[in-house]
């Protein structure tokens, strides 16, 4: 079985092909943080049994995975992937309803209490973007027709930015899960990322679940810019 969320919204995000790096990473930061997230560059390098030994170090894990297929082949993926011992799993809300549904019955006939979460628009992306193919949208505009097609086929929240929090918290509740990447504390380079906002003012906004990744994992010392960040946020370590 995964292990429950964390009261703690911090998930670092292990974003490299090196098993030991991670492995190294992952313990120095479990006493300041909520949570881990393995992504494509990680799952790619190592496979699914690398995820397990992650799942075993206590803390939950988000599988960032990003599924977007066919309904059945989504469904295969999703059932494979429930059985690592993660605790939120996600695909591409794009990738429509059909695809959602059987997302998420096929998570919910191995472990009910994962999270199944869908990406809205990836935080990379900008207004010109979704231009470039043939969305008409805003970001804004868009996550928001995401979200609401996601809650209404029943799977537990998205994966948005932070600028995006208070329309969909206003538009869909309190009770939708919303775990937000592209988080840069004060001072920190925004690297690929063009949606981006503080822990804090992301905190302040609603979210659930913040992703943290480089401002923790390049730093001299990944432990210490955990605990500064947590420090600086007042909540409960671990």
């Amino acid at each position: 079985m995964s292990q429950p969320l964390s009261s703690n919204p911090i998930y670092v995000a292990l974003d490299t092909p090196d098993l030991e790096r991670a492995l190294s990473l992952a313990r120095r930061v479990a006493p300041y943080v909520g949570g881990l997230k393995l992504g494509l560059e990680f799952f790619t390098a190592h496979g699914p049994g690398s995820v397990k030994a992650f799942a075993e170090l206590g803390l939950p894990v988000f599988l960032d995975l990003k599924y977007h297929d066919i309904p059945n082949t989504v469904a295969g993926a999703v059932k494979a992937a429930a059985g690592l011992g993660v605790g939120v799993l996600n695909v591409h809300a794009s990738g429509g309803a059909a695809m959602m549904k059987a997302a998420l019955e096929a998570a919910r006939s191995v472990n009910p209490r994962l999270k199944l979460i869908a990406v809205t628009v990836l935080t990379s992306l900008g207004q010109s973007d979704l231009q470039a193919v043939g969305q008409a949208s805003s970001p804004r505009e868009q996550v928001l027709r995401l979200a609401r097609l996601t809650k209404a086929c029943g799977l537990d929240g998205v994966v948005c930015s932070a600028h995006e929090i208070a329309a969909i918290r206003a538009a869909l509740g309190p009770d939708f899960l919303l775990v937000v990447p592209g988080i840069r504390p004060e001072g920190s380079a925004m690297g690929d990322q063009q949606r981006v906002m503080s822990p804090l003012e992301a905190l302040k906004a609603g979210a659930d679940i913040l992703v943290i990744g480089r401002p923790i994992t390049a730093a001299a010392d990944p432990a210490q810019a955990a605990s500064e960040i947590v420090d600086r946020l007042g909540i409960k370590r671990g």
